[in-house]
């Protein structure tokens, strides 16, 4: 169960984050999932803001990653009932806010898909997307997005 896993790794879903804006966190359209993007937010609060690497290490937004990662599973809880119910995690597209010249948005956003794969197995496998943006809301490090099947 992926439940057990969670506590095995240590993590405890949060309850999930309101929307920042004008948008529900999670469409379900047939025997899919859209995941909206979610930010490094914790109690209320975003925990990492600023650009990679000036006001960022690669480290602190990897971590920023993990967290969106961990926001994300639980929007898909609340709105799936069970984490179990996921068949495959399809997609996942996330943005670094970074400086112009920052080229390593991929290493960042392994720190998500990592903890998918360690959670899901073969299920965790996804295609990607990882990209540099000049700004993200709140100014967070991360936004991460995904898109899951479920049965």
């Amino acid at each position: 169960m992926i439940e057990d896993k969670l506590k095995q790794l240590n993590i405890t879903l949060p309850t999930p984050p309101k929307p920042a804006g004008s948008y529900i966190p999670v469409v379900i359209s047939g025997n899919l999932a859209f995941v909206s993007g979610q930010i490094p937010m914790q109690d209320g609060k975003v925990l990492y803001t600023g650009k990679v690497p000036s006001e960022k290490s690669i480290e602190e937004a990897q971590s920023a990653a993990k967290l969106c990662a961990i926001n994300l599973l639980a929007q898909l809880k609340a709105n799936l009932g069970s984490l179990d119910k996921i068949t495959k995690i399809v997609r996942v597209s996330g943005f670094v806010n970074c400086t112009p010249e920052f080229s390593e948005q991929p290493k960042i956003i392994n720190a998500a898909s990592d903890l998918f794969f360690e959670i899901f197995g073969e299920k965790g496998k996804h295609s990607r997307i990882a990209v540099g943006v000049a700004s993200l809301p709140l100014n967070s490090t991360v936004e991460i997005d995904m898109i899951v099947e479920f049965a």
